[in-house]
């Protein structure tokens, strides 16, 4: 594994492996001291196009957890998106030593782009690119339900996963559909006619326009946030009866099975596409994700960077924390 551009390059193996060394990572953030030794020396650029608070927090405190460097490159701007500006950039990195690049940016393909073009050695992690794909968000997702529907295994075979709200729009829905068909679960996208994807019937899922059927027979609902700032038409009636329609409520809410979970990528709408008192709930595990993202993203960084790539296992505590008790460098 090279890069990290898309859950559909990712093979079963592949994904195991980041989800197994997740858990492993997930452990560090348990101990007194936080911070491994493993990337130090190493330079993480987060190079961000788009606005972001939640995903570029989480991989500079994956990054600094591990001891790499990290620089926050401000990259966005009306007039950046392709071609000669992305390639200028690409430049400017290559020339600083970056080992990794975390891209967020506007323009479905960017990252891609920047991998495939030959401008930069770096490894390049694709943090969102428009409405296309949001690898690392679908694998702390598929981490999250992993821990709670299939404890000890592997993947998630034959556990049902509903896909709920603006799937036109969300990067999150593509990369959770690819990857969780990888792991085995069944996946369902609920939504409105007008904010299903063309070409939804070559994706490894199931498709329903009413959510109420769906309920009762899912592991975990995944809500979607309307995202009104990549709309340019009226694609439902009104807020209220999208609300209505295919909003989780707590009434909504009791006909999931006793063990099922609710999630939300985030931010989200309150009131919107979820209620107060469910996104509140004990069965949420919105909070949880925020949590867990960290653990992926050090997974990530760690399978590129560190030359673990080249081995088909997990790493154990001890093989990753040789030099814990230094703590020279402080805690992330």
């Amino acid at each position: 594994m090279r890069h990290l551009l898309s859950t559909g390059d990712l093979t079963r193996d592949e994904a195991v492996l980041l989800l197994d060394t997740a858990e492993e990572m997930r452990s560090v953030a348990e101990r007194p001291i936080k911070k491994l030794p493993t990337l130090r020396g190493r330079t993480v650029v987060n190079l961000f196009f788009e606005d972001s608070t939640r995903t570029r927090i989480s991989f500079e405190a994956a990054a600094k957890r591990l001891s790499a460097d990290v620089i926050n490159f401000a990259a966005k701007g009306s007039s950046v998106s392709k071609g000669e500006s992305l390639k200028d950039t690409a430049l400017t990195l290559q020339a600083m030593g970056a080992d990794a690049v975390v891209i967020r940016h506007g323009a479905s393909g960017a990252p891609a782009r920047l991998a495939r073009a030959g401008w930069i050695d770096s490894a390049i992690l694709n943090a969102g690119d428009g409405s296309h794909e949001h690898p690392t968000q679908a694998l702390l997702d598929a981490f999250t339900m992993r821990r709670h529907l299939a404890p000890g295994q592997q993947g998630l075979d034959g556990r049902r996963v509903a896909i709920v709200g603006d799937v036109l729009h969300s990067r999150v829905a593509r990369s959770n559909a690819l990857l969780l068909a990888t792991l085995g679960a069944e996946v369902t996208l609920v939504a409105p006619p007008t904010l299903m994807p063309y070409g939804v019937e070559r994706w490894p899922v199931d498709t329903s326009y009413e959510l109420d059927p769906v309920l009762a027979k899912a592991d975990a609902v995944m809500m979607l946030r309307v995202q009104h700032e990549r709309m340019n038409a009226a694609y439902f009636p009104s807020a209220r009866e999208y609300s209505r329609r295919y909003g989780l409520d707590a009434k909504r809410m009791a006909r999931l099975p006793e063990h099922a979970i609710v999630m939300h990528p985030g931010p989200m709408n309150r009131g919107m596409e979820i209620s107060a008192d469910v996104a509140d709930s004990a069965r949420s595990v919105i909070v949880e994700q925020v949590t867990n993202g960290v653990a992926v993203r050090m997974a990530a960084l760690y399978l590129l960077l560190s030359g673990a790539r080249e081995t088909t296992q997990a790493p154990t505590p001890e093989a990753t924390s040789d030099t814990t008790h230094d703590t020279t460098e402080g805690q992330a």
